[in-house]
C-alpha cells in the first residue's frame, strides 16, 4: 500500500520553504510515499484550515506541514508557532490521522533557518512512520 501524503506549505520565507519542500518531496519518494495533494498558504498561522481540508479527503493518509518562522523584533514568531502547533495537534486528534510538524522556529535567525531545512524531511519521515504504526 502506498502512503498518500498531503502537504501544506507556507509561502512566508519562501526562499527557505521552497528548499524544504524539495527535500520533503524527494524524501517522500525515497520512502515510497506519494504526495497526493499540496496546498500553499501565506504563513504557518494560516495552515490549520488547509490541513483540515486535506484531512477530510479520504484518500490522504497523513498531512505534512512545511514552514519557517524566523525571529523578529517582537514575540510574534513565538505566538504564531505556539498557536499553529496547538491547532495542528487538535486536527490530528479530531480526524485520527497524523499531521507532522515541519515548521522550523521560533526564535531562530535566517542562517539558523537555512541550517534547519531538513526539518521538512523529518516531518515526512514522521508522517510515514505514524501511518505505518497506526495501521
Amino acid at each position: 500500500m502506498t502512503i498518500r501524503l498531503g502537504f501544506v506549505v507556507a509561502e512566508f520565507n519562501r526562499d527557505i520553504t521552497y528548499m524544504m519542500e524539495i527535500e520533503a518531496r524527494e524524501h517522500a519518494g525515497f520512502l515510497g510515499a506519494e504526495v497526493a495533494g499540496t496546498i500553499y498558504v501565506p504563513g504557518a498561522y494560516d495552515m490549520p484550515l488547509a490541513i483540515k481540508k486535506l484531512l477530510k479527503d479520504e484518500s490522504i493518509d497523513a498531512v505534512v506541514t512545511i514552514g519557517c518562522v524566523i525571529e523578529g523584533a517582537t514575540q510574534h514568531d513565538e505566538i504564531v508557532v505556539q498557536h499553529a502547533a496547538r491547532k495542528i495537534i487538535d486536527l490530528s486528534l479530531e480526524f485520527g490521522k497524523p499531521v507532522s510538524l515541519g515548521i522550523s522556529g521560533p526564535g531562530m535567525t535566517r542562517m539558523e533557518a537555512t541550517e534547519r531545512i531538513d526539518y521538512a524531511k523529518r516531518a515526512v519521515e514522521s508522517a510515514v512512520k505514524m501511518v505505518q504504526r497506526l495501521g
